[in-house]
């Protein structure tokens, strides 16, 4: 029976994507690892690849075709022995993958026929385990490393086709808690609810009320439509209030420069944002109680530090997580972080990348803005916005008037989490690592 080839779920959250263009044509033969397409989600571009051998018998999705659901049948792949004539209803399913919509009459079964996973497994459940008298779905990849990694499977939840658990699942499931998983994956809904129930006057309100003036519409792409409903809910659900504090940094700049002297023959150059980074790594250890997030009716405490960094790209934002960043050298987390902004501005992070994390940090000091708000995004508990540092009138530990460099930060907080002392003794922490640059070495 010809084999069905499903979109794939590229990130836990994800609903629908593009299909944004096909690396092979009907009739072509493939073998595993073969490309197949290129899939965009609302951060990335992916490549997703064949898994079995055989012929693409049809392609049911052209190119180009956006809000393609998960688990939509997208192609038909032949096996040996089998021609177009076998693939007889399978075609159905087209029109309605064109029309944004998942196929209708697709046979809803307790065993589902063989597909394609999210991390390119073949997506087959003859040897699955069994959970509550229900045979739980596993891709064979994904039991392999439970397997080595002596995981259970009937505890994971899947974010694959169907709920079948893939290759990232297992790969994540040491370092997610499983009360988590819900929550995860009730944001999307929740996130694009908030952003159509958010007040305000309709498209075509809006549209007529500049009825004469001369504009261009810009449609909205899947990341700009996701940071729109993300940070709606944010405001609208998430309990922000700020703390300030101004930062001296003479002492780490002269400390840089020292530093970016001696590292000059490995090529290395740290940067300001550098030092900020492995400030709130440790500041997160040294305030362990704010090193936590919100999951519905929970808190969710961390032993290590990720903390996120926005990257600003075209069109939107990443931010990528530097994951156990207490522990990594500056030249390490320097490193780490060209690559991630680098990956993220061609946008070719894996959701892996990206996800995660309890804090972030914003950077508009290059941008010469003085201080600013952020708005965290959850599931983050706290956000550090970085203004620039700038020459000011400042008074000298003899009291004597004197000139320093000033940088002002102010970090938002989730009260659900972090209440009023705690979000300061944190901020405290940060400003303590930056003016004492060498205690961040010891």
């Amino acid at each position: 029976m010809p084999t069905e080839i499903l979109m794939p779920a590229l990130s836990p959250t994800m609903e629908e994507g593009t299909l944004a263009k096909w690396l092979v044509k009907e009739g072509d033969t493939v073998s595993s690892g073969d490309l197949l397409a290129e899939i965009e989600t609302d951060k990335a571009t992916m490549e997703f690849e064949a898994v079995d051998e055989g012929v693409i018998g049809k392609i049911m999705v052209a190119e180009g075709t956006e809000g393609v659901k998960v688990n939509a049948v997208i192609a038909v792949l032949l096996m040996d022995g089998e021609s177009a004539d076998d693939i007889g209803a399978a075609s159905a399913p087209k029109a309605a993958a064109s029309s944004n919509a998942a196929p209708a009459d697709a046979p809803k079964t307790e065993e589902p026929a063989k597909g394609y996973g999210r991390d390119g497994d073949a997506a087959q459940g003859d040897k699955a385990p069994v959970k509550d008298g229900n045979r739980v779905f596993a891709s064979p990849l994904a039991r392999r490393i439970a397997a080595d990694k002596g995981l259970d499977l009937s505890g994971i939840q899947g974010s694959g086709p169907k709920g079948r658990i893939v290759k990232a699942d297992v790969e994540n499931a040491t370092a997610q808690p499983k009360a988590a998983a819900p929550a995860a994956k009730a944001d999307a809904p929740a996130a694009a609810k908030g952003a159509a129930m958010a007040p305000g006057p309709s498209t075509e309100q809006v549209i007529k009320m500049y009825d004469g003036r001369p504009f261009e519409e810009v449609k909205l792409d899947g990341m700009r439509k996701t940071i729109a409903a993300r940070l709606t809910e944010a405001k609208q659900s998430v309990p922000h209030f700020y703390l300030r504090r101004d930062i001296v940094l003479d002492d780490l700049m002269k400390f840089r420069a020292q530093l970016n002297k001696q590292l000059e023959g490995r090529g290395v150059k740290l940067s300001v944002n550098d030092f900020i980074i492995k400030a709130c790594a440790l500041a997160l250890q040294q305030v362990p109680e704010a090193n936590a997030v919100w999951a519905g009716d929970r808190t969710l405490k961390f032993t290590k530090s990720d903390v996120a960094v926005a990257v600003a790209i075209e069109g939107g934002l990443f931010t990528p997580v530097l994951k156990d960043a207490e522990m990594k050298s500056l030249s390490a987390l320097s490193s780490e972080m060209k690559d991630l902004a680098t990956r993220a501005r061609d946008r070719k992070l894996a959701p892996h990348e990206y996800q995660g994390g309890s804090f972030a940090i914003s950077n508009l000091g290059m941008f010469g803005i003085d201080n600013f708000d952020a708005i965290i995004n959850p599931p983050h508990s706290a956000i550090l916005a970085v203004g620039a540092g700038a020459k000011k009138p400042i008074v000298g530990k003899d009291g004597e008037l004197a000139v320093g460099t000033v940088m002002s930060v102010t970090l938002s907080v989730d009260h659900r989490v972090i209440d009023g002392a705690l979000g300061a003794n944190l901020l405290n922490a940060i400003k303590d690592n930056l003016e004492n640059p060498m205690t961040m070495l010891a």
